[in-house]
């Protein structure tokens, strides 16, 4: 860690406060600071339709349409997860559909849109870090999830950076601190591009390769969480691309940062960087309790972790987060078997926690996964209670559930019921008090997205690009199944009315309208 003058004295305090958006926004990954992707919207539309591409074309014939309030068009990729706050919705993807020629080639985007008609207020265009597939995988695009607070956004680049922007864009100037788009556009070692007021408003950066020592595998990829005055950010430390070793053992998996400044704070000391099985993705979560207030950490050796928010100083005087909790997700049978340690990356070993944890009543909930390049292969879910200290995989653990597959989506909770997913395509159905199963319905293709419940139903999209549509009950019923046109890889959310479903190619705004109206008044731009 680089050593800087900080003050501890005081953070305790600025805890209490989250990020506030309209009652029906969704302004973060999973909506909340618990994770639970849970949504309050009602009304939303069981039968719509994505429409028919003109020709062999990307664009879509709006008259072709059914409930479908607008379309947006993104890139060639998209796997962030939108978020909608304030009337305007973010999502990233990549350059392959450029809106402005300034940008060419493969580069890496953040779109505002208005809530109401899809247009583009603005943009965050970022150029590749050049280090190929190893930290920068080509055409992935941004991949962050952003969160909104107030006006400011938050999200990982591709850069390996934290970067805080202006809600409303260079359109009302640049705000500073940061005076620098024009290079940040263009990147280190190019000149500066010019600025226009589409252009994306930076407010500060934090280079997490520069200030923490960070080598990122494949992307940089997870969401902020902002709690109080401070943001929780995952590093996407990781090996390297041979997967032999890990270049920077000795970085943070987890990083504090003051939201106003970008000041990095304190970090994780835990060597989970040492035990590491390929990256950490997982995006952080927090438990708050009249007694106890945690962040909640999948981390990349398989275990879930917890972190006091008030840092203290280690031996040498840095800030350090304090680690309160850890518990191991993945059963004893596959890490060891006949006294030898089972290799990673096989269908019967360990796995890291690459889906986020979530908070439900004072619980924690967690599957295990791996990137989906490495296959099918033995899952777990759990549930425990964060509530104790140490090693707590034994005194803790409340129930698991070894049926589900390797698994990267997170779980949504809604009234005593899991809804969880694995990459082999199954979508589960479990008590929330017990683990017992109720169903499981085959999606019959791999899902790299999270079931979002909204409306007394279950949304996930699939790698094929079909949305399945399914009560949210004990009881089994499959609603709808929807061709999307195009592989869905992101997560379906809910806000003020509307369902917005990321392909890789457009983003869906879809609202259930009057029975007299056509699919024409879909706009699409």
């Amino acid at each position: 860690m680089h050593s800087r003058s900080m003050t501890l004295l005081g953070l305790a305090a600025t805890l209490l406060t989250t990020a506030t958006a309209c009652a029906q926004d969704w302004p973060m990954w999973g909506g909340s600071i618990s994770r639970n992707m849970v949504s309050n919207v009602t009304g939303l539309p069981t039968e719509f339709d994505a429409g028919e591409f003109i020709g062999a074309s990307d664009q879509i014939d709006v008259s072709t349409t059914h409930n479908i309030k607008w379309i947006a068009k993104l890139g060639s990729q998209a796997y962030g997860n939108p978020t909608i706050a304030n009337g305007r919705v973010y999502v990233g993807t990549n350059n392959d559909s450029p809106r402005d020629p300034k940008f060419k080639g493969d580069r890496s985007v953040l779109y505002c849109f208005d809530e109401a008609t899809g247009d583009m207020i603005w943009m965050l265009n970022c150029p590749k870090l050049g280090t190929g597939k190893v930290s920068d995988w080509e055409y992935l695009g941004i991949c962050s999830s952003p969160t909104i607070d107030g006006d400011r956004v938050y999200l990982v680049t591709n850069l390996c950076e934290v970067i805080c922007l202006d809600v409303n864009g260079m359109a009302n100037g640049n705000d500073g601190p940061f005076m620098d788009e024009g290079q940040h556009m263009a990147g280190r070692g190019n000149p500066p591009m010019e600025v226009g007021s589409k252009d994306a408003d930076i407010i500060w950066t934090l280079n997490m390769i520069d200030e923490c020592g960070v080598f990122p595998h494949n992307i940089t990829s997870s969401s902020v969480l902002v709690v109080g005055d401070h943001l929780w950010v995952t590093t996407s430390n990781g090996v390297d691309y041979g997967h032999v070793e890990t270049p920077s053992p000795m970085a943070p998996s987890l990083i504090l940062v003051d939201k106003n400044t970008g000041a990095l704070i304190a970090e994780e000391a835990s060597g989970l960087s040492q035990r590491i099985f390929h990256c950490n993705w997982s995006s952080p979560a927090y438990l708050k309790t009249d007694s106890t207030q945690l962040c909640v950490f999948g981390g990349p050796d398989g275990w879930c972790y917890g972190f006091s928010p008030v840092p203290t100083t280690d031996a040498d005087g840095y800030p350090i987060l304090n680690e309160v909790f850890r518990f191991d997700c993945n059963p004893p049978e596959y890490r060891m078997r006949d006294g030898k340690k089972i290799k990673y990356a096989t269908r019967a070993g360990p796995s890291e926690v690459l889906a986020t944890p979530i908070v439900y009543k004072n619980r924690v909930y967690a599957a295990i996964g791996q990137d989906p390049e490495h296959g099918e292969g033995a899952g777990n879910l759990v549930c425990f209670d964060p509530t104790k200290t140490g090693d707590i995989t034994q005194g803790a653990k409340i129930w698991s559930y070894q049926k589900i597959a390797r698994s990267i989506s997170t779980l949504a909770i809604h009234e005593g019921l899991v809804f969880a997913a694995d990459f082999s395509g199954f979508v589960y159905c479990l008590d929330a008090e017990t683990g017992h199963e109720y169903w499981v319905h085959d999606t019959k293709g791999h899902i790299w997205a999270s079931p979002c419940v909204a409306d007394g139903k279950v949304y996930i999209g699939n790698e094929d690009g079909y949305m399945t549509i399914l009560a949210a009950a004990k009881e089994h019923k499959l609603i709808n199944e929807i061709d999307m046109k195009s592989p869905i890889y992101s997560s379906a959310v809910a806000a003020n009315g509307t369902l917005y479903v990321a392909t890789h190619t457009h983003l869906f705004a879809i609202a259930a309208k009057p029975d007299d109206a056509s699919g024409a008044e879909g706009r699409t731009q």
